[in-house]
């Protein structure tokens, strides 16, 4: 008998991965939406990241790096990227000559505004799937559940 091809709908418990297979597709449902998101802007996903790292002030290049999670090498080569497109500058850092920080210019700006309300938008739209006196709880679970695990990752 040849080989059943698991249902993708059964998410990870078809493939034998433990755990909250349901937070596993979850992962994969908003790193989809994010993804396209951001191709209707133009960004990358990290790129959409990254301008959102940035906010309304200049960041340090190393800061950026370690908000972003990737090696500062990776953080040169997005940063290039994003400047050819005008969505950012490099400039020096006050009373340190050898730190370079990162400011959005007004594209740069247009851009994560754009990206951000595009972003808030679609994941309303999954929210909605849920009644509405359970968003605020739902929000909440899964707030603590990062702020758990950036607490885990600086240790």
């Amino acid at each position: 008998m040849p080989d059943e091809i698991p249902d993708a709908s059964l998410g990870c418990a078809a493939h034998g991965i433990g755990g909250m297979p349901e937070l596993v597709e979850l992962a994969v449902v908003l790193t989809a939406t994010v993804a396209r998101v951001a191709e209707e802007h133009e960004l990358t996903p990290m790129q959409g990241r990254l301008l959102c790292g940035l906010g309304d002030q200049p960041q340090r290049m190393v800061d950026l790096a370690q908000l972003l999670g990737i090696e500062k090498a990776a953080l040169t080569g997005l940063v290039d990227r994003a400047e050819r497109r005008g969505l950012l500058e490099r400039g020096p850092v006050p009373g340190d000559r050898r730190a370079v920080q990162v400011s959005l210019t007004d594209a740069g700006t247009q851009a994560v505004a754009a990206f951000e309300a595009g972003v808030t938008s679609a994941l309303d739209g999954l929210l909605a799937t849920l009644p509405v006196e359970d968003r605020p709880e739902f929000r909440r679970l899964a707030s603590a559940v990062v702020v758990a695990a950036r607490g885990a990752r600086a240790a």
